[in-house]
C-alpha cells in the first residue's frame, strides 16, 4: 500500500518509541536513533519491518527514536503510525495481527 500522508506515533518518554512514516521510493529505509542500538538495533528494525509488511507497505521512510521500548510497544506504535499514514485508523484490523 502507498503512504497517503506523513504520520507520527509514540512519545519520547522512557520505555517508548516515536515512529514517523513518510513516503519513500527505495523500499523500507529505517533511520533509527537509540541508546541501545548496538544491542537491539537489528531486533527493533525487524519488528518495524515485519509490522509494515503486514500492512503491505513496501516503500516508506521510517524515522524511529527509541527510548528503551519493548517489542510489543514497538509493534503497537508501528501499527498506529501505519494506520495513520494510510488514513485507515477508523477501520482498525487488530485481529489480523
Amino acid at each position: 500500500m502507498e503512504i497517503k500522508q506523513t504520520a507520527l506515533a509514540g512519545t519520547l518518554e522512557s520505555s517508548d518509541i516515536q515512529i514517523m512514516l513518510s513516503k519513500g521510493t527505495d523500499g523500507i529505509t529505517i533511520d533509527l536513533e537509540s541508546d541501545v542500538e548496538k544491542q537491539f538495533g537489528d531486533q527493533i528494525r525487524k519488528v518495524i519491518t515485519d509490522t509494515l509488511a503486514e500492512f503491505n507497505i513496501d516503500n516508506v521512510k521510517v524515522k524511529a527514536v527509541d527510548k528503551g521500548a519493548l517489542d510489543c510497544v514497538i509493534k503497537a506504535r508501528t501499527i498506529a503510525v501505519a494506520q495513520r499514514a494510510l488514513q485507515t485508523q477508523d477501520q482498525p484490523a487488530w485481529e489480523a495481527f
